[in-house]
């Protein structure tokens, strides 16, 4: 999947101007990318049009319109973007009871051995956390995860087998299928590389 580079990128007044669309826009492309598993974990399959939103809305809060600034930023959100053989995804955590975070995280420590992706029932692939998002004494609620996918599942993947989303943890166990929309969203990036760049410019450009 191509990086967002910097022709990818509005100008702040185009962007001002057509944000609500966009955003909305944005909306409705995340629920083809996002499954719930359990009542406390999302995760949002990364694409180009996901982390270019990332990267744009970055821009205009922080009213960033130098090029070196800009750059800056795209080095920065272009790591979410899957690699050619994997899947990449942001895991949120949410914990409802502000008063409880704390304690709640400390017991999800160790997340990062207990995540996986089904794939039919036949594959397990683990998945594979960023380092340096939790101790062992702290959890952050934003994860970074990967599957990585060796050419046979990456076919199987493309090819239209079921997906399933498991966590296994201690203290938090749930498995969630992904829905057909999702899956066929994600089978597409491996099928179609192409496919995210025709994506992104429907939700940028409304087309």
């Amino acid at each position: 999947m191509r990086p967002i580079a910097l022709e990818d990128i509005l100008g702040s007044e185009r962007y001002a101007s057509h944000r609500d669309a966009i955003r909305r826009r944005v909306i409705a492309h995340k629920r083809a990318r996002r499954v719930a598993v359990g009542d406390r974990m999302t995760f949002l399959f990364e694409d180009r049009t996901t982390v270019w939103y990332q990267v744009q809305e970055m821009l205009w809060l922080e009213r960033v319109s130098d090029l070196d600034g800009i750059r800056e930023e795209l080095a920065v959100y272009n790591e979410l973007l899957p690699g050619p053989s994997e899947l990449s995804s942001t895991l949120l955590i949410a914990i409802e009871d502000d008063r409880r975070v704390r304690e709640e995280l400390h017991r999800l420590i160790g997340i990062d051995r207990h995540v996986a992706l089904e794939l039919g029932d036949e594959a397990r692939i683990a998945a594979v956390f960023e380092g340096g998002r939790q101790t062992d004494e702290k959890l952050s609620t934003v994860q970074y995860v990967r599957f990585p996918l060796d050419p046979t599942l990456r076919a199987r993947v493309a090819s239209g087998a079921s997906m399933t989303l498991v966590v296994d943890h201690p203290n938090y166990q749930a498995r969630a299928p992904l829905p057909e929309a999702v899956r066929a969203s994600v089978a597409v990036d491996l099928a179609d590389p192409a496919a995210a760049d025709r994506v992104l410019r429907e939700v940028r450009d409304g087309g």
